[in-house]
């Protein structure tokens, strides 16, 4: 095998370490996770994950950025495939859901429950967690403001609201869908979007009718 390959190899094993770590963190909490906890659950020795990552801590920055990464693959890059405006806000917002849906993390959404359980912990991992909401915060005000750009939601809107709104709706369906009805949390959500780009745009054909 050339270097390269082995250099494949090792990122795919780091990669699926921490796909495994993620998914420890939405069921039993990031503040407990630990390398002797993610050896145990991958049947591998606590020194091999050591030469990956050097502490506890390290690990769960580790496992906020790959929680990130996998945000991005299945939410992000699905929406910027539609065109600019209210349809691209629709597609995030729906991704979300689907994400939400699909159940890819059995333990419910990675940042609705780190950020209790981060809240009043403050450190490294905490400042890494606010990170990642600001990036989040920002990219759905650059969303709104091309929507506006382009003269799918009026001028002089407040960008910031509009940006609170979407996240809130999909922050609550995270919640609803975990001790409640999931469908309903789900379709509610989407209705809720959809309800509210509705009475902003002045193009009725560029959303459908009806529900979701």
């Amino acid at each position: 095998m050339t270097v390269d390959g082995r250099l494949a190899r090792g990122e795919r094993t780091r990669t699926a370490a921490l796909d495994a770590a993620v998914v420890l963190a939405t069921e039993a909490g990031l503040h407990g996770l630990s390398l002797a906890q993610l050896a145990d659950t991958l049947g591998v020795s606590k020194s091999g994950l050591f030469a990956h990552w050097r502490s506890k801590e390290a690990l769960q920055l580790a496992a906020i950025d790959r929680a990130v990464e996998q945000w991005q693959e299945r939410i992000v890059a699905p929406a910027l495939r539609a065109p600019r405006g209210v349809r691209r806000l629709r597609a995030l917002h729906d991704a979300r859901i689907d994400f939400y849906a699909a159940r890819v993390l059995p333990g419910g959404c990675f940042f609705a429950n780190t950020q209790f359980e981060y809240n009043a912990r403050p450190g490294p991992v905490r400042d890494r967690l606010a990170a990642a909401f600001a990036d989040w915060t920002t990219f759905l005000e650059t969303l709104v403001r091309q929507a506006v750009d382009v003269g799918d939601l009026p001028a002089g809107l407040d960008v910031a609201q509009l940006a609170y709104e979407i996240d809130a709706l999909g922050m609550s369906a995270a919640m609803h869908s975990r001790l409640l009805d999931p469908d309903a949390a789900y379709r509610h959500a989407r209705q809720g979007l959809l309800d509210r780009l509705r009475a902003l745009c002045p193009d009725p054909t560029l959303l459908p009718e009806g529900r979701p």
